[in-house]
């Protein structure tokens, strides 16, 4: 049986997982770093089907990662699409309300704003209407400078180019099956790594449970969609974005401008049935099925976290109608007729806390001398990967060291 001996092995090919390699192999420039991806390519799961939108930080409280990783990524990212000459579309961010209700959470979130260090305006609803002509609010609204969007696959593309040139091994259409005695086994024989990186998204927790961690946690995924406008492209100036329920991840049907200028609106986060449920029976795995859906039902009936809520209005908005009219609250001149072309799905791989029974808010990883696993990556963990990367490996050199 012939064993490839490494010293870091990073296992998944998205964001997260590439920028780890390239920090491996940084910091640790004699070690044999690979990376292993189960797909033909890196990119094609959540990485490749990001929303494009770099965010800027101020809808998470200062005490969570989550905080001051979205503010540095916007910068570096944005600092990063510049220099490459990928494209960037600068066009910031409105945040209007839709009641007087609404109106004490825009406080709550400049207030966040201002401690998470994030240059934000408060607007009046004429001033609000100067920088977007066709918003509605009720009363004032937050702009935001720094959002902007990008291509994430230009991104991915990049990054991947980046991660070859530092030296990692790049391993496409190598699956990681199981460990035996020490051993990593893949569908393409037997790895023996020195340190071992999870950072497998929808199959991070099932990863992590063979090397001990993730006994508390499971992943809980949730399909977005959005729809796509054929309006020409400037038909919005800015990103317009509804105020946030806080007590969840989500961030309700929103304005997308895309990094042409073309307008979606979504997306969804409909409970999937599968972590690899994009569309149809693809990727139908019957295990997978009877332990999400089982859970799943199990929430709808206690209704943790206001799951029920939360699963029937998300899956009224499979019909365009409904996302379109949503989407009408925060604009003007909104028709459906505009409206008639789906994106691809995405795939949000939610981590859910069985013991506490919530969803978990902010980023969680869990390891040890051996290992390491990055067990809740979700949105913004595009925006946040440079430096997210960074600070994990900083927990991992201390780990091993």
């Amino acid at each position: 049986m012939t064993i490839d001996a490494v010293d870091f092995l990073i296992i998944g090919g998205g964001i997260i997982g590439l920028n780890l390699a390239i920090t491996a192999k940084q910091r640790h420039p004699d070690c044999k770093v690979m990376l292993i991806e189960k797909e033909t390519d890196c990119g094609l799961h959540a990485s490749g089907r990001n929303s494009g939108v770099l965010h800027a930080g101020f809808y998470y409280t200062p005490d969570s990662l989550k905080a001051g990783f979205t503010r540095q990524g916007n910068h570096l990212l944005t600092e990063y699409c510049l220099d490459r000459g990928l494209r960037i579309n600068q066009c910031g961010k409105l945040v209007v309300t839709r009641n007087e209700h609404e109106e004490t959470v825009l406080d709550e979130l400049l207030q966040r704003g201002i401690a998470n260090g994030v240059e934000l305006y408060r607007l009046s609803k004429r001033e609000a209407q100067e920088i977007e002509p066709r918003a509605k609010t009720w009363n004032s609204a937050i702009f935001s400078p720094t959002t902007a969007s990008i291509d994430p696959r230009e991104v991915m593309a990049s990054t991947l180019d980046d991660a070859r040139n530092a030296g990692v091994v790049i391993s496409a259409g190598t699956q990681y099956l199981r460990t035996i005695k020490d051993k990593i086994q893949t569908n393409h024989g037997y790895l023996s790594a020195a340190y071992v990186i999870n950072a497998a998204g929808l199959y991070a927790d099932n990863i992590a449970r063979d090397f001990g961690f993730s006994k508390n946690y499971r992943i809980l995924p949730f399909k977005g969609l959005y729809l796509y406008s054929d309006e020409p492209p400037g038909t919005l100036n800015t990103n317009i974005y509804p105020v946030p329920n806080l007590s969840n991840p989500f961030l309700g049907v929103h304005f997308t401008l895309t990094v042409a200028g073309k307008t979606k609106i979504g997306p969804t986060a409909i409970p999937a049935f599968w972590r690899e449920h994009y569309s149809g029976l693809n990727n139908f795995k019957f295990a997978e099925m009877t332990e999400i859906v089982g859970r799943e039902m199990g929430l709808f009936i206690r209704n943790d976290f206001g799951f029920r809520t939360l699963a029937l209005q998300e899956s009224a908005k499979y019909f365009r109608g409904r996302l379109v009219k949503l989407a009408s609250e925060l604009s003007k001149d909104v028709r459906k007729s505009n409206y008639k072309k789906w994106g691809p799905p995405g795939i949000r791989a939610q981590l859910f806390d069985i013991k506490k029974r919530r969803l978990e808010m902010d980023f969680r990883f869990e390891g040890d001398h051996k290992s390491f696993h990055v067990l809740n990556a979700v949105s913004p963990a595009f925006t946040c990967a440079i430096p997210f990367s960074r600070y994990l490996f900083d927990k991992i050199d201390n780990l091993v060291s």
